[in-house]
């Protein structure tokens, strides 16, 4: 099979032709689809997320077809479509898996990072980690809800009941989650890089009720805010942004780091967290309700080898929507 590789950090995918992989206990093989680019996958290829799998082929938003299972892999069939989030495996014995926080075990392996992904012709996945694509979504339009889609939606959650929410940097994820927020009977306020006119106006496409440069303060005050965007000095730029009581959820695995800031900001009870990875729930209730709102996916479509050309085109704020690799 044809897959793009990366063998050292800070240093381009490379096209290799590796042997198919075969499924083991547990596990479904999978002609892959297409497969979503990431941040996340920015964040590896540029080295600010250590230890990877070395080489690694990239890639956590897989869509594929089964092709067979191994040993005592029985949910799919084959033929059957599903797809493949960030999360690949857990314990299942940890205090976390025991308490449903497997997002935080401490034993996980991830696709595309400690798990070979999809940036390939065919990847394998353990079988209670994939989830069925809902139906009406093409390949390249779903792939976008396995981890921007999946993510988004945890950090959603994590807003509470807001009304006023703030989403810093537009991509994949805010293009996705506007639709859902505004769905739901919020009021969405956009954030994207000072000057993009064209990514606000895309936001305002979206439902957004106001769209501006992430250097500018809201009309009326935020009841939350979301960072997407890797940017640390976004945190205290958020929280002048909000309400008395308001919460800044940071929904990025990697950030650079957070400035100083005076207390002042904090205080009145403001809150800042971080949202880690996701658990089957997430990815159960957003698949489930993605249809119902429905979502669409706005992508912009590569080649499997113009993989590095995608990720150029992500670090560099070209892409609207999100960027998704056509494999199959």
């Amino acid at each position: 099979m044809r897959a793009m590789v990366l063998e050292r950090p800070r240093q381009p995918l490379v096209l290799r032709d590796l042997p198919v992989p075969e499924p083991g206990a547990g596990q479904v093989l999978l002609r892959v689809r297409a497969c979503g680019v990431c941040r996340t996958d920015l964040h590896i290829v540029d080295g600010e997320l250590p230890d990877p799998k070395l080489p690694l082929v990239l890639g956590h938003q897989i869509v594929g077809e089964v092709v067979r299972a191994g040993a005592g892999a029985t949910r799919f069939a084959p033929g059957q479509r599903v797809g493949v989030p960030w999360l690949g495996w857990t314990c299942g014995n940890c205090r976390y898996c025991r308490s449903g926080r497997e997002n935080l075990c401490d034993r996980a392996r991830f696709t595309g990072y400690t798990l070979d992904g999809g940036y390939a012709e065919y990847a394998v996945a353990d079988e209670r980690y994939c989830f069925p694509i809902p139906e009406g979504y093409p390949d390249v339009q779903a792939a976008p809800l396995l981890c921007a889609g999946l993510i988004g939606y945890r950090a959603l959650r994590f807003a509470g009941p807001a009304q006023r929410i703030g989403f810093y940097g537009f991509g994949a994820a805010a293009h996705i989650l506007t639709q859902v927020a505004v769905w739901q009977g919020r009021q969405v306020y956009a954030f994207t890089r000072p000057g993009d006119t064209e990514g606000q106006a895309f936001a305002r496409r979206l439902g957004a009720v106001w769209a501006g440069g992430s250097d500018e303060l809201p009309p009326e005050p935020l009841e939350a805010a979301l960072i997407f965007a890797p940017v640390g000095a976004l945190v205290p730029q958020a929280l002048r942004a909000l309400e008395k009581g308001g919460s800044v959820v940071c929904a990025g695995i990697h950030m650079s780091d957070i400035p100083s800031f005076p207390y002042g900001l904090l205080w009145e009870e403001r809150v800042i967290r971080s949202v880690a990875n996701l658990t089957r729930r997430d990815g159960e209730e957003f698949l489930s309700l993605a249809p119902q709102v429905p979502v669409r996916t706005e992508v912009q479509v590569y080649r499997l080898e113009d993989a590095n050309r995608a990720l150029d085109d992500v670090r560099a704020g070209r892409v609207r929507g999100a960027a998704v690799l056509q494999i199959a």
